[in-house]
């Protein structure tokens, strides 16, 4: 093999090496719009009772958290975390859920992120129209496999919308 070609077969196998080894990049505004839309379809699943859905958005772990509007509201792993929506499904009717205020944040992989988001949610139980207004909706999300599953997350009512003792 003369000098010449050597020194091709070199730079090309060094090439192949450094371009093997990289991870494929995903830009910023890809990333946010993946989060943005698996946000959106927490709320499709809320308001459609879809529990299929709520499968594809919650990671299916032991570990992951959902905190309440109740002050005793903990709960912890997938399989509880889903017969709390179910139950939910069985009781509301009627649910229409606006977002507004949303941002979300990703770590520099973009494959963690953190949102948080206010929710208007209106709803019928037992035929009476109820509503909460101004949840505070936040959370943390994780790419696992390619896809984004919601991991841990927390809603809160503020404490001017709530009706208080005298």
């Amino acid at each position: 093999m003369s000098m010449k070609n050597l020194k091709i077969v070199f730079f090309l196998l060094i090439g192949i090496i450094t371009l093997g080894g990289c991870q494929p990049t995903v830009d910023n505004d890809t990333a946010l719009s993946d989060v943005q839309l698996l946000l959106e379809k927490y709320v499709i699943a809320n308001e459609t009772k879809n529990i299929e859905l709520i499968k594809e958005i919650w990671a299916p772990d032991d570990n992951i958290t959902i905190f309440g509007t109740e002050s005793d509201e903990k709960i912890v792993g997938w399989t509880q975390i889903q017969n709390t929506f179910i139950k939910q499904f069985e009781s509301f009717e009627e649910t229409y859920i606006s977002v507004t205020d949303q941002n979300i944040n990703l770590d520099k992989t973009h494959n963690t992120a953190w949102f948080s988001e206010i929710l208007n949610y209106n709803y019928t139980l037992d035929g009476q129209a109820k509503k909460f207004e101004g949840l505070r909706f936040t959370g943390v999300l994780e790419k696992m496999d390619g896809k984004w599953h919601i991991v841990q997350s927390h809603m809160s009512v503020p404490y001017d919308t709530m009706e208080h003792p005298k």
